[in-house]
């Protein structure tokens, strides 16, 4: 199993920048695929990046391509979103996500392991 931690939310101004970190327990980081999601008040949990074991794959939602950008460190057991040119509509709890095999990875229940969350607020 692994363990994730969050980190890096916090209010941001529109047209501002955050990055998020989601730290991992263990010595096998390198074998789960990862992903971020998001859950604003009153909607459902969105996909919005994922990236493949090695990171030569990625994937966004189509309301993130051009402003977000997935990625990981291997060697640090740690998995990166930076979050550019942020929008009011950013503003959610942002959740990292892992697991070792994934058939689609826009698809919350294909992960397994979750971390506890972190707030992004964008202010308007």
């Amino acid at each position: 199993q692994v363990q994730l931690v969050e980190s890096g939310g916090g209010l941001v101004q529109a047209g501002g920048s955050l990055r998020l970190s989601c730290a991992a327990s263990g010595r096998t980081f390198s074998t789960y695929f990862m992903g971020w999601f998001r859950q604003a008040p009153g909607k459902e949990r969105e996909f919005v990046a994922g990236i493949s074991q090695s990171g030569l794959s990625k994937y966004y939602a189509d309301s993130v391509k051009g402003r977000f950008t997935i990625s990981r460190d291997n060697a640090k057991n740690t998995m990166y979103l930076q979050m550019n040119s942020l929008k009011p509509q950013d503003t959610a709890v942002y959740y990292c996500a892992a697991d070792q095999w994934i058939a689609d990875p826009r698809v919350s229940h294909e992960y397994d392991y979750w971390g506890q969350g972190s707030q992004v607020t964008v202010s308007s």
